[in-house]
């Protein structure tokens, strides 16, 4: 009785989290036996097994977990789109895609490069 009553109460609570702003809930698992499979057919000496795979997607989901609020909604959701296309879900996709905008936006900008120019090659 008291779980019955406790489930109702966290189902009728607040989430202090927005729902646009929970982290998405990927099936990783799919991928991890897809790409064992995968590795295995392909004879691969190192093939990935299925609790390494995992314990990649758990480690990666939790790293997002951290940076995850901080991080730009349009990235978020740009990333969300790039890590389940095709079907395939995946933490460590997520989590590079936003690693990798992060850097890229911390490079300097190399101010003086203008690219390639017919005219100014004629001068």
């Amino acid at each position: 009785m008291k779980a019955a009553l406790l489930s109702l109460a966290l189902l009728g609570s607040n989430s202090s989290i927005p729902v646009a702003d929970r982290m998405p809930e990927l099936k990783v698992e799919a991928l991890c036996q897809a790409t064992t499979a995968i590795d295995k057919a392909m004879g691969l000496s190192e093939a990935q097994s299925l609790a390494d795979c995992m314990r990649d997607e758990t480690t990666a989901q939790q790293q997002l977990q951290a940076i995850w609020q901080g991080t730009a909604p349009s990235l978020r959701d740009r990333c969300e789109g790039e890590a389940t296309s095709a079907g395939a879900q995946s933490y460590v996709d997520l989590l590079t895609c936003i690693q990798m905008e992060e850097i890229a936006n911390s490079l300097p900008n190399p101010s003086g490069l203008r690219g390639a120019s017919k005219s100014r090659s004629k001068k």
